[in-house]
């Protein structure tokens, strides 16, 4: 026994299927952006972002929602960062393929696996609503209005803890659970999956 948090894929499944039905009533989103988070501490929007398309549709078309991703980092030591930027500075490693223009008048789900610091979540709202107000300062003002974009934010899991980011009160927030202050083991983090899964049963019993 530890203090780790763990879940099957099963159980991930569907706790993101049930948030699914208060996003898509609430939220309607048409486009999704991925968080990736690189380093020691690493979480990834990428698992999470395919399974809420296994459940949402654009509500316009009935058909899939794209999926976008970003690349971050905050914990992991890259090239270009100093020691004194590690944990403290969120760093962009990939940006939605060079073109934001994908982003103006759409509803955009932006995901992640767990917030933690909310450090990312704030950089990500932060530096996408700041393409979006470049775009549409940059047309004519006729078509600004229907070029705005809206942002959602939906975390699998969010930690009860004092966080050091923070995202605008306006932003809809969508977490499939909240958890205590402890490490959450993901089941795409596992190399041996079956040891994972009973470990998970033996704690149950």
């Amino acid at each position: 026994m530890d203090d780790h948090l763990r879940a099957t894929y099963n159980e991930i499944h569907a706790l993101i299927g049930k948030a699914s039905e208060s996003i898509a009533a609430q939220f309607k989103p048409n486009l999704i952006v991925a968080i990736g988070l690189t380093g020691s501490h690493s979480a990834s929007g990428f698992f999470p972002a395919r399974i809420l398309r296994t459940f949402l549709h654009d509500p316009s078309t009935e058909k899939n929602i794209p999926i976008q991703a970003i690349g971050l980092s905050l914990y992991e030591a890259l090239p270009t960062t100093t020691a004194e930027q590690i944990g403290r500075e969120v760093i962009r490693t990939q940006w939605l393929g060079g073109d934001s223009r994908i982003l103006l008048g759409r509803r955009v789900l932006i995901v992640d696996e767990v917030d933690d610091s909310r450090m990312t979540l704030q950089y990500a709202v932060s530096e996408l609503q700041a393409d979006v107000d470049r775009l549409v300062a940059g047309l004519p003002e006729s078509e600004r209005e229907v070029n705005q974009t809206q942002f959602a934010i939906f975390v699998v899991h969010n930690k009860l803890k004092p966080k050091t980011g923070t995202v605008p009160e306006h932003i809809p927030y969508f977490s499939g659970e909240e958890i205590p202050d402890v490490w959450f083991e993901y089941p795409w983090e596992q190399k041996d999956i079956y040891a994972h899964d009973a470990r998970i049963a033996t704690n149950k019993k």
